[in-house]
């Protein structure tokens, strides 16, 4: 195809071009990242302050030759300073917050970790685009489900138990008293032992299909010491057999569900009569345009790559996607028989919804 000159607008051709370097140096800052994080590079800088790079490959026992390049390319992206009167790096303390502490609600590794891990499907992706198929989450490499796990957990540990709880009406108050919580797609199982953390008097069953994630997610609970009132099981959502909760969870799992209503309906059925639901969504708006921008970007990248190919591959495949937007998911509860549906907060990630019979 032969674009004519006269319908070119250059000034737009070169804010495309510089759009496109940027994105390109993202996507390949992204492995970089996780290389840094898996070496310590991070934390090392963190701990030690400014350093040369023979500095920090001698403390973490790297080349330094492979270190000064990293380095580079990590202070040319503004995630590293570089002194050059004395030939240093180091990180200031908001870099410090997003990538070498992992308790920092701003911690964001885990993101670049996914984003490094979900591109690895690409060749199976281009085949799905032509032929329908889905791809599950079995077809990951296995670091998406722990970048996936350290992104979330951020956001978890800043306002689950904080804000998203307490805004849930009476649910605090029966956690404090001791209730029977599930968390449904529980993935690494971060959010089910934060709640068990916080609320030692109430129990909790994790429930997810991936037999790798739940094993870890036992190893977790046992690492956490709250292994005594927690446990997790392999069971896809709407096929596990335990009855009677107070609180069912689904943090960031229903848009991945093939039959998200079939889910809920499980779900219903498994609540206690007076139980509830929370449900945790990425953040969107109900309009295409509402999500044309640097969060609906990712949030949109992210569910081409994983969330709507897992989906898919699930009978009969619904595939909301991850920007499925609020008025979307009221009609899938809807749909599931309850009548109760409001949001209960919000983040710049996430949207929580209080959900009830």
């Amino acid at each position: 195809m032969t674009v004519s000159p006269r319908a070119i607008n250059e000034e737009r051709l070169d804010q495309l071009i510089g759009q496109a370097i940027v994105d390109f140096g993202a996507a390949y800052h992204a492995p970089l990242v996780a290389v840094g994080d898996k070496l310590g590079l991070y934390t090392t800088l963190a701990q030690a302050g400014p350093l040369t790079a023979a500095e920090l490959a001698a403390r973490t026992s790297t080349v330094e030759r492979y270190i000064r390049e990293w380095l580079n390319a990590q202070a040319a992206g503004g995630y590293v300073e570089y002194d050059a009167a004395t030939d240093r790096y180091f990180l200031s303390p908001e870099q410090a917050l997003l990538l070498a502490d992992e308790d920092s609600p701003a911690f964001l590794v885990g993101a670049f970790q996914s984003a490094a891990a979900a591109a690895l499907v690409g060749p199976r992706l281009v085949r799905a685009f032509r032929t329908g198929e889905g791809l599950s989450y079995y077809d990951h490499d296995g670091d998406l489900f722990v970048g996936i796990e350290r992104l979330f957990r951020s956001g978890y540990t800043a306002h689950l138990v904080q804000s998203w709880l307490p805004n849930l009406g009476d649910v605090e108050d029966r956690l404090r008293a001791g209730a029977r919580v599930a968390d449904v797609g529980c993935g690494l199982g971060a959010a089910t032992i934060l709640m068990a953390s916080a609320y030692p008097h109430s129990t909790f069953v994790g429930f997810d299909y991936h037999r790798p994630s739940v094993e870890t997610a036992r190893e977790r609970a046992t690492a956490a010491s709250v292994a005594d009132r927690v446990r997790f099981e392999v069971a896809s959502a709407a096929a596990y057999l335990d009855r009677g909760f107070d609180l069912i969870c689904f943090f960031d799992s229903l848009h991945d569900l093939g039959d998200p209503v079939a889910a809920l309906l499980h779900a219903r059925q498994a609540l206690a009569a007076d139980g509830s639901l929370m449900l945790v969504e990425p953040y969107a708006g109900d309009r295409i345009e509402e999500n044309l921008n640097p969060m609906g970007r990712a949030s949109y990248a992210a569910s081409t790559l994983i969330c709507t190919p897992c989906g898919l591959s699930q009978e009969p495949g619904l595939a909301l996607g991850a920007q499925a937007g609020e008025a979307r998911i009221r009609e899938i509860v809807e749909q599931a028989g309850f009548s109760i549906f409001r949001r209960a907060a919000q983040t710049p990630f996430n949207l929580v919804f209080d959900v009830r019979p």
